[in-house]
């Protein structure tokens, strides 16, 4: 009985290890990959203001539809760990083809569209002398989009495996590639032209087919791990069904990353309207609160992992008992964080400027930041296990109500028509946090409870 009672209390514990064990290489994956934003960026200020702005705009078109594409993908990840978790491993092959063609369908379409947006950067009102450089930068950035793609799929499906490591040496080598390519490409040398901005794409898409060899090279090195997946033992044509069903998986979640992203893109514009202080205060709160996000979105991945991989061997006790505790440790590091943003949020401010208006309202932000921090955790977090039961559509709506539908619409009238400036703004994007959070937990209660035999559950392949 004792012994019965000692293997019971460990299983939390495994579990939080498993977790802890599969989002690491995530969260170094995520912070990897931010850090050459950052490099991308001091870089083209050395160069001039104006080559910075041309990647901060071409970037703000760019990352949103990017990241639309992304999400279709991801529905390789749970598709993946259904068939694990089944023992049916030998299908994922299969699945991963089919994900490939659409990879590079989707890399097709916007390439092509990515060479027309000059009208979308006047409508915007984008300064003139910014439209040419930014809708090239973005061009040449597209010409790794068919690498980086193929690459997502790849991923996708060795985390649905329960294999993230290769991210971590994927990013670390994407990384450290890019320092030197950025300056080759933006400064000249050894024949290359100098090349600004522009030369920061065309590095950044020269690292995105990097990144898929080094994938590829590391699957074909661990033959023992990827050779029952059987990804490369046939070369299918597209399937209809197969890709219609990952698409019926995937737009969604592609639609919920686009609607954050959007959001977020929205509060920065409303911020650009209340000055150049507001602006500055509210990139320095922006920016602690990104940081600290990459745990619960490394924990994210991870429990839609654990989630789907139980769900695919039928032990849906265990799935809806892993997410409850994915969540809970996704909550206990957001709420850590809250705290050291509570207790240094004037030291922390000031690590980014000197500007003692700017510190004092950066200050004022990051306790709203601190704020948010649960809600922020619980949202993404319930998230990852919905995706681990393979429910997208419902979870779509509610972000995009609550992103949309309030968070935008408060954040407006807060800030802008009842002017109470930044920290009115801050409050509207809290609210639509808030409520995604708590709506798409209660959505993971509910639906986690009972037996899914639905279509959405059914595999891919």
């Amino acid at each position: 009985m004792n012994a019965r009672m000692d293997s019971t209390a460990n299983i939390p514990r495994r579990l939080i290890l498993r977790l802890l064990a599969l989002a690491l290489p995530v969260m170094a994956n995520n912070l990897l990959t931010a850090g050459m934003s950052m490099t991308d960026a001091i870089m083209a200020g050395r160069i001039s203001a104006h080559d910075l702005a041309a990647i901060a705009v071409g970037g703000s078109i760019y990352m949103p539809f990017f990241l639309l594409a992304l999400g279709v993908l991801v529905a390789i990840n749970p598709s993946a760990a259904h068939l694990h978790g089944a023992g049916n491993r030998g299908q994922i092959g299969a699945v991963v083809r089919q994900g490939l063609w659409l990879a590079l369908a989707l890399a097709a379409l916007l390439m092509f569209g990515f060479r027309f947006l000059a009208p979308l950067f006047h409508a915007v009102g984008v300064q003139p002398a910014l439209i040419g450089e930014s809708s090239s930068y973005v061009i040449a950035v597209a010409w790794g989009l068919p690498a980086m793609l193929a690459y997502l799929v790849l991923r996708f499906a060795s985390e649905g495996i329960g294999h993230t490591r290769p991210m971590f040496y994927v990013a670390l080598a994407g990384f450290l590639l890019n320092i030197p390519l950025d300056y080759l490409f933006m400064f000249g040398g050894f024949g290359v032209p100098a090349m600004g901005a522009i030369g920061c794409g065309y590095a950044t898409a020269v690292v995105m087919w990097v990144d898929l060899a080094v994938m590829l090279a590391y699957i074909f090195s661990a033959r023992r791990r990827y050779g029952p997946l059987r990804l490369f033992t046939s070369f299918d044509l597209p399937r209809f069904d197969p890709i219609v069903k990952l698409l019926h998986l995937g737009v969604p979640m592609g639609v919920m990353l686009f609607a954050e992203v959007s959001l977020f893109g929205a509060v920065a514009l409303l911020m650009a309207t209340l000055g150049t202080v507001a602006v500055a205060a509210h990139q320095v709160a922006l920016a602690v609160a990104s940081f600290s996000f990459m745990v619960p979105m490394g924990l994210s991945t991870a429990i839609s992992v654990v989630v789907g991989q139980a769900l695919g061997a039928g032990d849906q006790a265990r799935a809806r008992r892993s997410g409850f505790v994915g969540i809970g440790l996704a909550l206990a590091f957001e709420l850590l964080a809250a705290m050291l943003m509570l207790g240094l949020r004037h030291s922390i401010a000031a690590l980014f400027t000197g500007d003692a208006a700017v510190v004092a309202l950066a200050s004022r932000l990051l306790v709203l930041a601190a704020a948010f921090q649960l809600s922020d955790g619980l949202q993404v977090a319930s998230a990852g296990a919905l995706r681990g039961f393979k429910d997208t559509r419902v979870p779509m709506w509610i972000t995009l109500i609550a992103y949309w539908g309030v968070g935008l619409t408060l954040a407006w009238w807060l800030g802008v028509d009842l002017k109470t400036g930044p920290v009115g703004v801050w409050i509207g994007l809290i609210a639509g946090l808030t409520v995604a959070g708590l709506l798409l937990f209660t959505r993971y209660a509910w639906y986690s409870r009972g037996p899914r035999e639905d279509a959405a559950m059914r595999s891919v392949s």
